[in-house]
């Protein structure tokens, strides 16, 4: 009967789409055929000993669950799920901790983020001679000739003062260098890289990035977003090989933090990365559920890819397409109504015009393509919800899932328009203890007040979808959690919470890691949830969530990562 009625449910609502009423189906119907066989089913793997927040309204908690194959078979009491352990069911007991669906990452840079395992690691550098030490022993460890590449620095670490070619020419003169910034959005090249480039002097400025010079004009070696494009052409591409280990690197990084799908927002090489996951999906090697998302201004192709191969499956999935409206804060590229507090004649700029990104929205969202747009300062969210409301007053309402990448730093008056429009806000928490360092000295603290407001957003009753945006912050969900419930900055200050009032609750953070980011790539009837007939992905932890305080969160490890009903980590034979 209860399979009846949701059953009825699912199809009583009209609002789902017909690929997503068969996946409901397709559950319901495995439900009920081991519900008409339970007294001989066998379960695969069985989970004891736990405390289970399920995501699922109709069952909010329980004890023990059940694994046949890819999927769930049951959740429910010890007693009851004892039934389905034989001779050849693993059983795991959780010895009282939190097990969860697994967890969904809905930002990552997946490839970018495995080849950058194995590069120089500047993130933590604390000084210019750091910085600068770090690179030369890198590059002293590699072939002549070898890019030196990624790195993720952060120059606030030493103060905010731009690093430039000059600290790093004199240890990698044998090494183009072209390093990151952490959030992706400003690179620095060595003198070599530039050269190579053909960056000069005289070099024109380009529209949508900045090439930082000195006094007398001359690249400091600093670019900023399009002007990166200048550089970026001459590195050469990875091949095949590099792209398979980097991808099988990333899938066991992630698993060990207990993450089983990712929103891959793509490399900029059209279908590059989608090329290599589909080698690694035809030989059964995939490890990690992918949404492989590629460039918004390349719609068109992947119109025609969907018209002709369809959107995958429940390993490998396409159909989303990315843009950019501006930069990042720390760069100083992200558009503001108003100038950065600490360069008045500064509001950041746009990447591509809004004309310009309206005209790519509204065709990729009549080709059927779902919009993810990064948007960060209060200008650039505004222009870009001024486009989704224009795009639907002329299309008409849809189920469309539209999502805003980022949404940081949102003007009080669009708060409510992310319900109203139905868009997602697809947020990263630990951005807001990573910039709450120094964010209210270059944006004052008046606008601090809707920086990562996830708070205010439930109130207005929208959707968020948490990720990581790794390779720009650490891929743990946990670490995620931690800062939306607290929001102690990472510099041991603000013990009470940067911006204290728009923490959320545990609840709250779990679903935008779980079932609202199924949701936010229309997955939520076969994925985000334990529930029966659903796809056995599952996280168990090493303590009880529920029971310690939001401030220990971040000492809480991930024991095992199962991707339909098989463990990824730790990796069983």
């Amino acid at each position: 009967m209860k399979t009846q009625q949701r059953l009825n449910r699912v199809i009583e609502t009209g609002k789902t789409s017909c690929g997503r009423i068969v996946s409901a189906l397709v559950a319901l119907l495995f439900t009920a055929s081991v519900a008409a066989s339970s007294s001989l089913t066998e379960a695969d793997m069985v989970i004891t000993g736990a405390d289970i927040w399920t995501a699922d309204a109709d069952m909010p908690r329980a004890a023990a669950l059940a694994v046949r194959g890819e999927h769930i078979l049951a959740v429910g009491s010890e007693k009851r799920i004892a039934a389905y352990i034989g001779d050849r069911t693993r059983v795991i007991d959780a010895n009282g901790a939190t097990v969860l669906p697994g967890f969904i990452d809905s930002h990552v840079h997946f490839l970018i983020g495995g080849m950058g395992l194995s590069s120089v690691q500047l993130r933590s550098a604390q000084t210019p001679e750091e910085f600068r030490q770090r690179i030369g022993e890198f590059a002293s460890a590699q072939p002549k000739g070898q890019w030196i590449l990624n790195g993720e620095w952060d120059h606030e670490n030493w103060g905010g003062e731009l690093p430039s070619r000059q600290w790093i020419d004199a240890v990698t003169p044998d090494h183009p260098v072209f390093v990151m910034r952490l959030d992706g959005h400003m690179a620095l090249a060595n003198s070599l890289a530039l050269e190579m480039a053909g960056v000069k002097r005289d070099t024109p400025a380009v529209t949508g990035g900045e090439i930082v010079r000195d006094e007398q004009g001359r690249p400091t070696g600093v670019l900023k977003d399009n002007a990166m494009n200048l550089v970026q052409a001459v590195i050469p591409e990875p091949d095949e090989a590099q792209l398979d280990a980097a991808l099988q690197a990333a899938s066991k990084h992630v698993a060990s933090f207990g993450i089983t799908s990712v929103h891959d927002m793509g490399d900029w090489q059209s279908m590059r990365s989608l090329r290599t996951y589909q080698r690694a999906h035809k030989k059964g090697e995939l490890k990690t559920r992918i949404y492989a998302v590629e460039p918004l201004q390349t719609w068109r192709k992947v119109a025609d890819y969907v018209a002709e191969h369809g959107r995958g499956d429940h390993w490998l999935k396409v159909g989303g397409v990315k843009g950019f409206m501006d930069g990042s804060l720390g760069s100083h590229t992200a558009a503001f109504y108003q100038p950065y507090t600490d360069t008045p004649d500064d509001r950041g700029f746009f990447i591509n015009s809004p004309a310009q990104m309206q005209s790519w929205i509204r065709s990729a969202n009549q080709a059927g393509l779902q919009l993810m747009v990064h948007a960060i300062g209060d200008r650039a969210i505004g222009s870009l919800l001024d486009i989704y409301a224009a795009i639907q007053s002329e299309q008409g309402p849809a189920d469309r899932r539209w999502r805003i990448e980022h949404a940081q730093h949102i003007h009080p008056d669009d708060l409510e328009r992310f319900a109203s429009l139905n868009v997602i806000a697809s947020m990263q928490p630990y951005h807001a203890i990573d910039d709450g360092r120094w964010a209210e000295r270059v944006i004052g603290s008046k606008r601090a007040r809707t920086t990562y407001a996830f708070n205010d957003l439930l109130q207005e009753k929208a959707r968020l979808a948490f990720g990581s945006d790794w390779f720009v912050a650490p891929v743990s969900p946990i670490m995620g959690i931690y800062a939306a419930l607290t929001r102690r900055t990472l510099d041991g200050q603000h013990l009470d919470g940067w911006v204290p009032e728009q923490k959320i609750s545990l609840e709250h953070a779990l679903s935008a890691y779980t079932i609202d980011a199924a949701y936010a790539s229309a997955e939520e009837d076969i994925k985000g949830s334990l529930t029966p007939g659903k796809l056995a992905d599952i996280t168990v932890l090493d303590k009880n969530l529920f029971r310690i305080a939001p401030q220990d969160m971040d000492e809480v490890k991930v024991r095992h990562t199962i991707v339909g009903g098989v463990s990824v980590y730790p990796q069983r034979d």
